[in-house]
């Protein structure tokens, strides 16, 4: 872990509830408190407000998925589940339509006001891997409740290309959160009065709605408004980037006249918002996987959006959100400038140190329509 400031020692930051930034989150790790590793920490899993979490060595093959619920641990809900075991220390593939758990290096330790929820990292969702985080006694993924104190477990399940992955690979991120803040929309219209959220006027009911570019807006006047996957391609690396063709991988979809696209059943679709988006220093936004409302599809298994992302002090947004879709049963028809789900925002307790594409390597600052990092420009 790198040196912490003197200023980081004390305290959440200006306010006493919110999403912890990564200066705090650091203070936290070099202390002992909330959050333990089995092997030390690396700078690079501190996110701007997140932690990325590492897979254990080893995976277990189940036949479905499960929640412990109130009365199990994960330990022993796995016998009643488990077929085989994986050895991740020298690399292995997690084959699509299989359900894997894996140990995490990483362990809660929250006390009573912490809590948690997690999320894909934005690689893992462009690359179809289905991942949800589980803990003991859990009744609902990818949340960890306060004071919860126990290890944490990765539901991961490849849906269209098999996943090389190894021990220490990073699918999923969590962040922590002290006390319960609420954030409506009322506070949301004068966070886009103070420094504009969107490039247009803002869609705003319980949350921030983002709507759907099938004209090729957001390609730079491309025709290309999409990918679709590929079936029985070769496999990805998770730790690879920018070595695949992304030809051998996905189809592109260009723009039609009429301004729709028709999403097939369980087919998987790289598309594009129509906004730019900005996501102020201070917050963090986070998509709704869901919602009924708006059609019969799924909108973005990566929904972490961090401080600073499509950022920049008097300049208007930057950034569309990339959006990883799947229709569900029936065939659905995308209409473009349709809303297809809501960005909910959250304060920080500070700002953190250093923001999304500020010297972190981050992958998708300024982003249009792209990819995982795991290909190279097409």
């Amino acid at each position: 872990m790198s040196e912490l400031r003197p200023e980081d020692l004390d305290g959440y930051g200006r306010y006493s509830t919110g999403i912890l930034p990564s200066h705090v989150l650091k203070r936290l790790i070099t202390s002992g408190r909330e959050v333990a590793a089995a092997e030390d920490f690396t700078d690079a899993q501190i996110q701007p407000a997140s932690i990325d979490l590492r897979l254990g060595p080893v995976a277990y093959r189940v036949r479905a998925s499960f929640l412990p619920g109130p009365n199990a641990t994960v330990e022993e809900k796995l016998a009643s589940v488990f077929m085989h075991e994986v050895d991740l220390t020298q690399g292995a593939v997690l084959e699509t339509g299989c359900v894997y758990i894996v140990p995490l290096l990483e362990r809660a330790d929250f006390s009573a006001r912490i809590s948690g929820v997690a999320n894909p990292k934005s690689s893992t969702g462009r690359i179809d891997v289905f991942t949800r985080l589980i803990t003991d006694r859990a009744q609902a993924f990818d949340r960890v409740e306060p004071g919860y104190r126990g290890p944490l477990y990765a539901e991961i399940s490849p849906q269209t290309f098999p996943a090389l992955v190894r021990k220490g690979s990073r699918l999923n991120q969590l962040r922590i959160r002290h006390g319960s803040p609420q954030f409506s929309d009322t506070q949301l219209r004068r966070l886009h009065a103070d420094a504009p959220l969107v490039d247009c006027d803002p869609d705003i009911e319980n949350g921030l709605g983002l709507s759907i570019d099938l004209k090729g807006l957001a390609s730079g006047g491309s025709r290309r408004i999409g990918w679709r996957a590929k079936r029985h391609t070769g496999l990805i690396d998770v730790d690879r980037p920018g070595v695949l063709d992304p030809y051998q991988f996905w189809d592109s979809i260009e723009a039609n006249t009429a301004g729709h696209l028709v999403l097939d059943p369980d087919e998987f679709y790289i598309l594009a918002s129509r906004e730019r988006v900005a996501i102020p220093l201070d917050h963090a936004a986070e998509m709704v996987p869901f919602d009924p409302l708006v059609g019969e599809f799924r909108v973005h298994y990566a929904g972490f959006f961090d401080p600073g992302f499509g950022f920049s002090s008097g300049r208007a947004p930057s950034a569309r959100a990339v959006l990883e879709v799947r229709s569900r049963e029936v065939p659905f028809i995308l209409e473009h400038g349709q809303t297809i789900g809501r960005l909910v925002f959250e304060r920080l307790t500070d700002p953190p140190p250093e923001a999304y594409g500020a010297g972190l390597g981050s992958n998708y600052q300024g982003q249009d329509l792209k990819l995982s990092k795991h290909f190279r420009a097409p």
